[in-house]
């Protein structure tokens, strides 16, 4: 029965092995821009060890046949069963070898791994033939060859092990077949932490081709297929023809003049952006919520500039950093940040503060993998990147990660030592179930969001001691904080989830550079968190025309409108009223009023349609 064990360990075995000879072939066929990189020879094997754990994951997919083929040769081993197993391990090697040579030939023109797009370039073989150069066409088709046999081979003569007549043992049977499969289920998602594994755990690089080469192929093409599967064949969110839509869309946007209300002092201020998990605009007295929730925002808000019409467009956190970071709206069906082929072509706030001069750091006390936010973080080019696993082991934390008050400690001694000017973003863990923050609930009241708003009070009492701290030093009075929301959370007074008061957030700019005349006023401009690109470039003249979809709230004539997506449609707000649809059952959601004229439905339709149509072609 031992047979069995070996049988199962060794084919696992064999395709750590193939994935990582598979993984050197492309390295090797990309040699040339490595050496124009001039990436470091220690980085370049970093590939090998930060690709471990996805390649586990999806060996672990791979070996969910051969388990139930072994399972039954526990019992019952006829040597066609062997034939079987081989046939789909033949079959496996020379698809993933196939989409190994694919993307050599894909990553020279699109600097991405393989996606569901190539499903559509499948439909037309000769359009790749004839895109392709002759001599690299078939050179690629000979290194698929040589990838699938000398795989099928190396299985065959030293990985493959013959079961017939094996020896029976009920009891080990039963126990192979219950216990083998909580492994395999353990090695797909990755191990036993909250968050289920993603490509972000391969992203290691500021090195584009070094994170493609970690990244395992057939894991990433699942998940590229699994969230556009839907899409394939049509975008569901075609609502007009696209001319009418860009006219519609060049219509919401069109400013009449530039009159930006300039509100800093200082011409290349510190940044320092704090995100914070989960807040809803019903924590913020001034936003519309019951006082003493968050005080000592009231307090930053009193030398500040909030903004109290802003809006997220999105309900998850990966969702939001696209929205801060990138300057794109959230959209229904999935998010950007979970398809590297896409994010590599949104515009980055980060990268266009870091040309003009600034040192950039991310700071995290929970994992970054959580809908492949690693991933996106490192392709913005923040020069450091701390998430749990990089804060010191003594650092106290709960089940989520290390909570806010370390966490915001740790940074403010870590900005000490950076070079300004710097911009650095902090999210904030705590208002995040299972709030477990290490501190009194002094709120007795909330009934369902009790505990959501004490966790609140204990980030907002978080934040009044690091800016307690932070006034004491050096770089303070040269610094401007921004504090934002990723998205919004159902609150005490329990909105309908696709009400425009359940995705309202904070926006707030705060800081000694802020001209003090502009200190505790209130700007009522409608806008979302992907104004804030726009917005702040603007202030620092660094142009931001890139990012579309990015209004600069500043202004006094931008024109006044705020978007959220949802589930399956699409929320949109103007001053005089605002509508949610849901697509599903073509149904309208009204909070204002039902007569709301044609032009305004037109216009969030035809945002959506936007939106999506651009996720869809990046």
């Amino acid at each position: 029965m031992k047979k069995i064990i070996i049988a199962f360990g060794k084919q696992l075995l064999f395709w750590i092995l193939f994935f990582n000879l598979v993984r050197l072939a492309f390295i090797l066929y990309y040699l040339k821009i490595i050496l124009v990189e001039k990436i470091q020879f220690t980085e370049v094997i970093d590939v090998f060890y930060y690709s471990f754990k996805l390649d586990l994951a999806t060996a672990c997919y791979f070996m969910l046949i051969p388990y139930l083929l072994l399972a039954v040769q526990s019992i019952w081993s006829p040597r066609w069963i062997n034939w079987i197993n081989n046939i789909y391990t033949s079959f496996l090697i020379i698809v993933y070898s196939l989409s190994v040579a694919a993307e050599m030939g894909i990553y020279a023109e699109w600097k991405t791994k393989l996606t569901y797009k190539v499903i559509k370039y499948l439909s037309h073989p000769s359009e790749i033939y004839n895109s392709a150069e002759t001599g690299t066409f078939y050179f690629l088709v000979f290194l698929f060859l040589l990838m699938s046999l000398t795989g099928i081979m190396a299985y065959l003569k030293l990985f493959y092990m013959e079961l017939v007549n094996v020896r029976k043992n009920l009891w080990f049977s039963i126990c192979f077949v219950i216990l083998t499969p909580s492994l395999l289920f353990l090695g797909m998602r990755g191990g036993i932490q909250q968050i289920p594994i993603n490509q972000s755990e391969s992203y290691y690089s500021d090195h584009n081709i070094l994170n493609i080469s970690a990244v395992n192929n057939a894991f990433n093409l699942y998940i590229s297929i699994f969230e556009n599967l839907q899409n394939f064949n049509h975008d569901p969110y075609v609502f007009m023809d696209q001319k009418s839509a860009d006219r519609i869309m060049s219509g919401i946007y069109r400013t009449p003049k530039d009159s930006t209300i300039q509100i800093l002092n200082v011409r290349r201020p510190n940044i320092v952006l704090l995100i914070l998990e989960s807040w809803s605009a019903d924590l913020i007295e001034d936003l519309g919520g019951k006082p003493g929730i968050t005080p000592e925002f009231k307090k930053l808000q009193k030398q500040g500039i909030l903004f109290d019409q802003i809006y997220a467009s999105g309900s998850r956190s990966e969702q939001g950093m696209a929205s801060i970071f990138g300057g794109f709206p959230a959209h229904p069906v999935s998010s950007i940040t979970v398809q590297p082929d896409k994010f590599v072509k949104l515009p980055s706030l980060i990268r266009d503060l870091e040309l003009n001069g600034y040192n950039s750091s991310y700071y995290f006390g929970g994992q970054l993998i959580y809908g492949n936010i690693k991933g996106y973080i490192i392709f913005n080019g923040f020069d450091k990147i701390m998430e749990v696993y990089d804060f010191p082991e003594t650092m106290p934390r709960g089940k989520l990660g290390i909570h806010d008050q370390f966490t915001l400690d740790y940074m403010v001694n870590d900005l000490s030592k950076k070079k300004q000017p710097f911009v650095t973003a902090l999210f904030t863990l705590s208002t995040h179930s299972p709030w477990d923050q290490p501190f009194q609930k002094p709120l007795k009241w909330g009934d369902n969001e009790h505990e959501y708003i004490n966790a609140a009070y204990y980030t907002d009492h978080c934040l009044g001691d690091f800016f307690a701290k932070a006034q004491k030093q050096p770089w303070f009075d040269s610094t401007l904080f921004i504090i934002v929301a990723d998205h919004s959370h159902n609150s005490y007074r329990n909105w309908h989830p696709e009400s425009r008061e359940y995705h309202k957030i904070p926006l707030l700019f705060f800081g000694s550079v802020i001209k003090e005349k502009y200190r505790g006023t209130i700007i009522h401009k409608l806008g979302n968190q992907h104004d804030l690109a726009s917005t702040l470039l603007t202030q620092l003249d660094i142009p931001a025309k890139e990012f579309r979809y990015s209004k600069n709230l500043l202004n006094p004539y931008t024109p006044d409108f705020a978007y959220y997506s949802t589930e399956d449609g699409v929320g949109w707000i103007r001053p005089n009223g605002y509508f949610t649809y849901d697509k599903g059952p073509d149904f309208y959601y009204w909070w204002t009023d039902p007569k709301l004229s044609d032009s305004i439905r037109k216009e969030g339709k035809a945002y959506l349609q936007t939106v999506f149509r651009d996720y869809m072609d990046k």
